[in-house]
């Protein structure tokens, strides 16, 4: 039996299949990150986000940019195998020592794509950052979802709750309080 530890610290896994072969899936996911990332509900800023940045090479940025001008940092690209591999850290709003380390693989199914993520480092990080882990769980099967094309109710929620984190004014606090601010 499990303990909670072994839990908090066991990788995240999503997977989806898609209708494109591997080396579509793979450019729409590097290079078309911006398009089908929803950074609506799934940024720092929220609503005050105007572009998502992912830069498809090794040591490559993964940022949002806000409508003033601020960037704040996501992540990094570690490693790149087109079609088949891409590894990234990811630490949205963290500290770097909390990140997670992702690593997408693009494995060819008949005519289609099976598109796997595992999420690790859950053993490394803080208590706090572990505490998210279940909304990681859940966050990264929507994200390959939209990243699909496919569109599941509960990212209503989502998108609800981010717009009630901007109307009673907490944005602005996540934003200032964030460890991802980008300097450059």
């Amino acid at each position: 039996m499990s303990t909670k530890k072994e839990l908090s610290a066991a990788p995240v896994r999503r997977s989806v299949s898609v209708s494109w072969p591997p080396e579509e899936a793979y450019r729409r996911f590097t290079q078309d990150f911006a398009k089908w990332w929803p950074s609506y509900s799934y940024s720092i800023g929220g609503g005050r986000v105007a572009r998502v940045v992912f830069e498809p090479r090794s040591g490559g940025r993964i940022f949002e940019e806000h409508k003033d001008g601020t960037r704040m940092r996501w992540g990094t690209v570690l490693a790149l195998d087109p079609p088949r591999r891409l590894v990234f850290s990811f630490h949205p709003s963290r500290a770097e020592s909390d990140a997670q380390h992702i690593e997408v693989n693009f494995s060819r199914e008949g005519d289609r794509t099976r598109v796997d993520l595992i999420s690790t480092g859950w053993e490394k990080m803080s208590d706090k950052a572990k505490a998210t882990r279940g909304g990681y769980q859940l966050g990264w099967g929507l994200v390959l979802d939209r990243f699909a094309g496919r569109f599941r109710p509960v990212l209503l929620f989502f998108y609800a709750m981010s717009f009630g984190i901007t109307l009673i004014g907490q944005r602005g606090k996540f934003v200032r309080t964030s460890l991802g601010r980008m300097e450059d």
